[in-house]
Formats: structure tokens, C-alpha cells, sequence
């Protein structure tokens, strides 16, 4: 076993092999642009991980890997569309460094290579792989319908927010280390337990990035503090909230998030204090616990050697402690 940090380097070089300037350049510039300006891949980190985890080496996980991570920056490329998003990681979205026509079409061309990549496999494990990620590619366009329509929505209930959620965000994280597993032939119920964590786990992490978008250190959480309140977000903490308050209460924070001040200092600050007074800031907290602690379990569940799921073990425990 790796550590995260050498698996991230593994996989990046292998990214950086395989992901190469073609013609026609402007199908092909974008989607190596968007690939090589960054980010965590945690996504790919996982298959490479799982499919150690059950006695295979890394590399012949490599291709799963590489079509996470393209499946993965394919919906950010039309997300940022629909979003209207100038910015990535810092850098200009694809629809605005080239245009929408070009970010539309680099992102199917990406979907059909994250297709593609699995044919490097055979048999049984091709047809499991593909499988999954027909599943796993569906839930995630679900999950951003259902965050589509939570922006016109005044009805919005917290289990619709959690399936929300679990589907744009989490089933990937589970299909990332479900597919290390196919790789490597491990037993269906690890399979299956380790999707389980990487679900849980996922959830969690999105609570805790609402949690931090609210209550973060701004020196440490990279981005604006309040940027949920700002764009009237309907997260966990809002939802929650609405449901513990006063009527009277519940009804301010409702035209809170109905309006859009120039400054909106004061705005984030009375929401923030109505999350706390609420209830919501612990609520969330707690949830993210629950959520953790089940995928915990699952882990527990898998019949490997302890000291192989450290690494997993220390993986999830960063994530829901971090600060950024």
C-alpha cells in the first residue's frame, strides 16, 4: 500500500501520459486544459487504493482511474455551463476561455473516453465496470436536476437535500473505490461494503463543506465565507433551520433567502446566528458524525488486514477534520 500523497503522484503522471494534444485542437485542447489545471483526485486516488486494498497493484487499476476522473471533469465542464460559472480551480471555466459550443462538445467527447478506457479490460470485469458506471453516471445527472430544481423550490425537505447530495456527489466516491475492487476480482460483499463507505463518506464530506461554507476559517477555507448565503442555497444548515425555528424566525430567514443585497455582510451574519440559535450549526455537525461513522462500519465490515485499512481509515478521519 501507498500513501495518498504517492498515489496522487502515480496517478497524475499516468494522466499526464495518457492525456496528450491531439487534432482537432479545439475538441482536444479543452479537455486536456480542464484535466491538467488541478484539483484533488481523491476520485481516482480511491480506485487506485481499492484495488490495492484487495492484493492488486495499482497499475492495473490505472484506466478505471484515469475514466473517474474524466467522467468527473465532464460534469464539471457542463455544470460550469449551466452554473454560468466563469471560474475552475482558480483558472477560467472551458465555456469562457472557448466558448459554450466548444465546452458542450469537449464534455461529450470526454464521456465517451471515460467509455473507452474500460474496454481495456476483459470479460467479466469489463461488463462490471461499465455496468456501475452507467449506474453511478445517471444518479450524478439526477442529483444535479434535483440542485436544479431546488433553486425555483420553497418546499424543499431535508431527505430530498440528502438524496440530492448522495446522488450528485457521493455515488461517485463509492463507484471510485467499488471499481478498485472489480478491478482486483474482490468478493461481491466488499464490493459492495466498500461502495457503502465511500457513500457514507461522500455525504459526509458534503455536509461539512455546507458546514465550512458557513462556519470555515477564511483564512484557512480558501474561498468566501458565506457564498451558500449569498446564492440562497438550500443546504443542510437552511433546511434544518427552517424546520427548528419559530414561525416568526423560520419566515425571516425565508425572506433572507429571497433577497440580494449589494453588501451582503449583514445578511450572512444574521443567517449565520439563526443557524446557531436554530439549532442547524449542531445539527449538521452530528449528521456528519452519523454519516462517518457508518462509513466506519462498512469499513469494518471488509476482510482484509487492519493495517491495510488504515490508510482508508486515516483518509476518511481527514476529510470530515479538515478546515478547507
Amino acid at each position: 500500500m501507498h500513501s495518498i500523497e504517492e498515489y496522487n503522484n502515480l496517478f497524475t503522471s499516468y494522466l499526464d501520459r495518457r492525456i496528450v494534444a491531439r487534432e482537432p485542437k479545439n475538441l482536444y485542447e479543452p479537455i486536456l486544459y480542464i484535466l491538467k489545471i488541478g484539483g484533488k483526485r481523491l476520485r481516482p486516488v480511491l480506485t487506485l487504493l481499492a484495488a490495492e486494498l484487495f492484493d492488486t497493484s495499482f497499475e492495473k487499476a490505472l484506466d478505471a482511474a484515469l475514466a473517474v476522473e474524466v467522467f468527473h471533469n465532464f460534469s464539471l465542464v457542463h455544470d460550469d455551463i449551466m452554473d454560468a460559472a466563469p471560474l475552475r480551480r482558480g483558472q477560467d471555466t472551458v465555456h469562457e476561455k472557448w466558448d459554450v459550443n466548444t465546452g458542450i462538445l469537449s464534455g461529450d467527447a470526454m464521456l465517451i473516453n471515460a467509455y473507452q478506457l474500460f474496454e481495456n479490460y476483459d470479460g467479466e470485469t469489463f461488463r462490471d465496470l461499465a455496468k456501475l458506471f452507467t449506474q453511478t453516471a445517471i444518479r450524478v445527472c439526477e442529483g444535479q436536476q434535483y440542485d436544479v430544481d431546488f433553486e425555483t423550490r420553497d418546499d424543499v425537505i431535508l431527505s430530498e437535500y440528502l438524496k440530492m447530495i448522495e446522488f450528485k456527489t457521493a455515488v461517485l466516491v463509492g463507484a471510485s473505490l467499488k471499481m478498485g475492487g472489480i478491478v482486483a476480482g474482490a468478493p461481491t460483499a466488499c464490493c459492495d461494503n466498500i461502495y457503502d463507505f465511500g457513500r457514507d463518506l461522500g455525504i459526509a464530506f458534503q455536509l461539512q463543506d455546507d458546514y465550512l461554507d458557513a462556519f470555515g476559517d477564511p483564512k484557512s477555507f480558501g474561498k468566501q465565507v458565506g457564498g451558500d448565503i449569498i446564492e440562497n442555497k438550500k443546504t443542510f444548515l437552511y433546511l434544518t433551520a427552517i424546520d427548528q425555528l419559530e414561525p416568526g424566525m423560520s419566515q425571516q430567514l425565508r425572506h433572507l433567502f429571497s433577497i440580494d443585497p449589494k453588501d451582503p455582510t449583514e445578511k450572512i451574519t444574521t443567517v449565520k446566528q439563526l443557524f446557531i440559535d436554530s439549532g442547524a450549526a449542531q445539527a449538521t455537525q452530528k449528521q456528519i458524525e452519523r454519516y462517518t461513522q457508518h462509513a466506519f462500519e462498512k469499513l469494518e465490515k471488509i476482510k482484509v488486514p487492519d493495517e491495510k485499512k488504515q490508510v482508508l481509515l486515516d483518509f476518511g478521519t481527514s476529510l470530515i477534520n479538515r478546515k478547507v
